[in-house]
């Protein structure tokens, strides 16, 4: 059964301009674009994404780097999306991921690793209406 994912492509993958060998890895891997676009996130709208965080002691530094520069979102689809992304991500802290993975790729540490993807089906549904309501 198909089914969508957000991701998140951040902005140190931006700043080292391998936004499209990121999303090239991501289609060859399956997964169809639904909507995507390029934007930079305002302090408002980082606090609201990440509000699941705010009383974590990275909160502060994860809102500073996710509004430090151009991110690309993007609503994926495939079968078993959510799973299938997170295996191609890869473990949060880049310095574990497997060199195949986008973290290990693309990411340089557990902060700066390169892409956000859904972690369940629900909070995919949120994340994806949260930059595409028109797809709600």
């Amino acid at each position: 059964m198909s089914e969508r994912t957000l991701t998140i492509l951040k902005p140190d993958l931006l700043a080292a301009r391998q936004q499209g060998a990121a999303l090239q890895q991501i289609l060859d891997g399956g997964f169809d674009v639904v909507a995507m676009r390029q934007t930079i996130l305002s302090r408002e709208q980082a606090e609201a994404f990440y509000e699941v965080h705010r009383e974590r002691p990275f909160f502060t530094d994860l809102i500073a780097f996710m509004t430090s520069g151009p991110v690309v979102v993007a609503c994926l689809e495939r079968e078993n999306a959510v799973a299938r992304l997170r295996e191609l991500m890869g473990p949060t802290d880049s310095r574990k991921a497997p060199e195949s993975t986008l973290r290990g790729r693309f990411g340089t540490d557990i902060q700066y690793n390169a892409v956000h993807g859904s972690d369940s089906a629900e909070n995919a549904a949120r994340e994806v209406s949260f930059f595409f309501p028109e797809l709600a």
